[in-house]
C-alpha cells in the first residue's frame, strides 16, 4: 500500500497512479485530479521535479511549487495517508496503472528531462494510462508517441501536436488507446471522469 487512508469511495481501490511535475505547475490541474482520484479509492504518488523558474525567491530546501504558489508535499494533506512522495527513479511502470501530467510551465521543463521521457514511453509501451492536460501533452510529444492519435490541448499547443502527427480534436478531453488528454482547467471535470471511468473498467 502506498498510503494509509483513501476517500469515501472505492471504485479505484487497489489502482496506482502517478503525478509528476515540475516548478510553475498549473495549480489546480494537479490538485483536482489528486483529489478526485483518492476519493475513488486511488493510491496517489506524487513525482516533485526540482526544475523550472519561479517568480519567488528561491532558498536551498525550497519545495516545488505551482504557479499559484502550492507546494510539494502539500502544506493542507498530509504524506502518507491521501499520497505519498516519490522520486522519478522509484516510479515503476509495472506497479503503476496510470501516469498524469499536469500543465502549467511545467511541461516544458519536464520535456527536456530523458528519464521523464523514457518513463513516458515506458507507461506508454506497457499499455498503462497516460493522461495529459494543459501543456502536458508537449512532453508526450518530445516522448514521440502521439502520432495519429485523437488528442487535445491548451490552444497554444495546438499545432505542436499537429506538426508532430497527432490528429488534433478540440474537445473537453478525449481518449485515443490507453492515452488522455484535455485542454484547460475548466476541462477538468471530463478530464477526470474519463481517468475515472478508463482504470475502473
Amino acid at each position: 500500500m502506498l498510503v494509509k487512508r483513501v476517500g469515501p469511495g472505492n471504485t479505484l481501490k487497489g489502482r496506482k497512479v502517478a503525478i509528476i511535475a515540475a516548478n510553475e505547475f498549473e495549480d489546480i490541474e494537479l490538485l483536482y485530479p489528486f483529489i478526485r482520484l483518492s476519493e475513488e479509492g486511488a493510491e496517489v504518488a506524487i513525482v516533485p521535479i526540482m526544475r523550472g523558474s519561479h517568480p519567488r525567491p528561491v532558498a536551498q530546501g525550497k519545495p516545488v511549487t505551482g504557479r499559484y504558489g502550492t507546494p510539494i508535499p502539500f502544506g493542507f494533506f498530509r504524506e502518507g495517508e491521501r499520497y505519498v512522495i516519490m522520486k522519478l527513479d522509484e516510479i515503476n511502470p509495472r506497479e503503476f496503472d496510470a501516469l498524469i501530467i499536469p500543465g502549467g510551465f511545467s511541461p516544458d521543463r519536464l520535456r527536456l528531462i530523458p528519464e521523464v521521457l523514457k518513463l513516458v514511453k515506458e507507461f506508454y509501451e506497457k499499455g498503462k494510462l497516460i493522461a495529459a492536460i494543459c501543456h502536458g501533452p508537449q512532453v508526450l510529444i518530445s516522448a514521440g508517441i502521439v502520432k495519429d492519435k485523437r488528442m487535445t490541448s491548451y490552444a497554444a499547443v495546438k499545432d505542436d501536436l499537429i506538426n508532430a502527427g497527432a490528429i488534433y480534436i478540440d474537445e473537453p478531453a478525449v481518449k485515443d488507446g490507453n492515452m488522455i488528454t484535455a485542454r484547460v482547467p475548466d476541462d477538468l471535470p471530463e478530464f477526470c471522469k474519463l481517468i475515472i471511468d478508463s482504470l475502473s473498467s
